[in-house]
């Protein structure tokens, strides 16, 4: 009689090893690498197992299931990618936020993410991950660069939830989704002294 998996039960394996925390950081790079070449759905327990290098018990000792491990990756993944600058200035801060912004979706990161897309219309937990994670992690920061400069006067006040505030990351994404043009710093700097600043100091004089 076969034994039932740990994903057949969905109770956690309290046997064998205790967890070792500094397999997590290449199990996680491993995820991404494998989203990015197969997807969501052709993704395994088993295959993450194998590219990461470690026995299968030591992926079930994480994650129950598939969808439990990429909702983790994600949010601490990006987490760790999300910068909080203080420059003391509106142009220095939105451009070490916007260049971080570009390594992480020319990265492995971004990659992963891209074959996610499709997938989470269909995946609500994947799709509320990407909501609380990555999404509110940059927004998260992005105010908070914009809040600043309104403290200092650098922009009127309300700017830091208006459309202008929203003007630079939306470009940077536009540019990553849709269009295929390169994403690079020299772009960031295109879009910050042509688009996004001038709109930032018109709100100043307002």
């Amino acid at each position: 009689m076969a034994t039932p998996t740990l994903q057949q039960t969905g109770r956690p394996n309290r046997g064998g090893r205790p967890r070792d925390p500094s397999r997590d950081g290449v199990i996680r790079a491993a995820i991404l690498r494998l989203l990015a070449e197969v997807g969501y759905n052709s993704l395994t327990m088993d295959a993450v197992a194998a590219e990461a290098g470690v026995g299968k018990a030591t992926i079930y000792r994480r994650w129950r299931t598939k969808s439990d491990l990429v909702v983790d990756t994600i949010a601490e993944m990006n987490r760790a990618e999300t910068p909080t600058p203080d420059t003391g200035s509106l142009a220095g801060d939105l451009r070490m936020l916007l260049c971080s912004l570009v390594a992480v979706v020319n990265g492995p990161t971004g990659a992963a993410s891209l074959s996610l897309l499709s997938t989470l219309p269909h995946q609500p937990a994947l799709a509320e991950a990407f909501r609380s994670g990555p999404l509110a992690q940059w927004r998260g920061a992005l105010a908070e660069v914009w809040e600043r400069a309104e403290a200092r006067g650098e922009v009127g006040g309300g700017t830091a939830h208006s459309a202008v505030a929203q003007a630079a990351s939306g470009l940077v994404v536009q540019r990553w989704l849709l269009t295929g043009e390169p994403l690079d710093d020299a772009y960031v700097d295109t879009i910050l002294e042509t688009v996004v600043l001038p709109l930032a100091r018109s709100t100043a004089q307002a």
